[in-house]
């Protein structure tokens, strides 16, 4: 028999009220949780990358029994502190008591991040539209690749959890999870932080060719293009070579002055 089987559960209305005396007694002590809103409507994210980590987590079967309850209780507001830094999430779930969930998630591996910016290099113009999921859509399919993008695959995750519910992911934990899909939508950088990978390495080729254009503009930014390039520009200036030519004569000049001092 499953410990959730004889053990009262206590209704929406009553967790509710137990989170939102444990946030008071916590705000008395000082405690700062960052609790994630109740949420209206089904889906528990929607943006790009909360609604993608959300459908990854459904893509596998080993979590498809316990995940339903963890989104009902993440979307009453039942998950009053999640934190997320890298290779770690670490939330506060109301049930019938307040159980601590910890989930660990493997850091991306360098050499897969490397192989990542590599397929994307040159793809991806500003942090802002990546984080936006502003992308290319063949960009999106690196990034969200099940085997080799930014999510992690089960045998890359640990959970742990305070309540006697013996499952490896009981609905805390699956709350926790759908909890990160919910914070995705207001901190997508988020996702790069768990990972431990900085997305800025996605834009790090695109940018780095763009500087370099910007200092050859710079570089000729008021200068004689006819000079530079050695041409006559249509309508212009007269272009260097043709200057040059008439040095000589100067030169025959500034002797022919020096000669008359001499003579006098």
């Amino acid at each position: 028999m499953y410990w959730s089987d004889w053990t009262p559960r206590p209704t929406v209305a009553q967790r509710r009220a137990l989170a939102a005396k444990e946030t008071r007694k916590r705000a008395r002590k000082g405690e700062t949780l960052s609790p994630v809103e109740p949420i209206a409507g089904r889906q528990v994210a929607e943006s790009f990358w909360g609604q993608a980590w959300c459908t990854h987590l459904e893509g596998h079967a080993d979590y498809s029994n316990r995940l339903p309850r963890g989104r009902s209780y993440v979307r009453n507001g039942s998950v009053l502190d999640l934190k997320i830094a890298a290779g770690k999430v670490h939330a506060l779930v109301q049930g019938s008591s307040l159980y601590t969930v910890e989930v660990t998630i493997r850091t991306l591996a360098p050499k897969r991040w490397k192989d990542l910016v590599a397929r994307c290099a040159g793809r991806v113009d500003s942090v802002v539209e990546l984080l936006r999921g502003s992308v290319s859509d063949e960009t999106l399919r690196h990034l969200t690749d099940r085997k080799t993008g930014m999510f992690p695959a089960p045998a890359e995750m640990s959970f742990s959890c305070s309540c006697p519910d013996w499952a490896d992911m009981c609905k805390h934990v699956a709350a926790a999870l759908y909890g990160v899909g919910a914070r995705l939508d207001r901190a997508p950088e988020l996702l790069f932080t768990l990972r431990n990978v900085d997305q800025a390495e996605l834009v790090k080729t695109s940018v780095g060719l763009g500087r370099k254009q910007a200092r050859a503009a710079h570089a000729l930014q008021g200068a004689d293009l006819g000079a530079v390039f050695g041409i006559e520009l249509e309508g212009g200036a007269p272009a260097a070579p043709r200057a040059r030519r008439a040095a000589p004569a100067k030169k025959k000049a500034r002797k022919k002055a020096a000669g008359t001092r001499r003579a006098r």
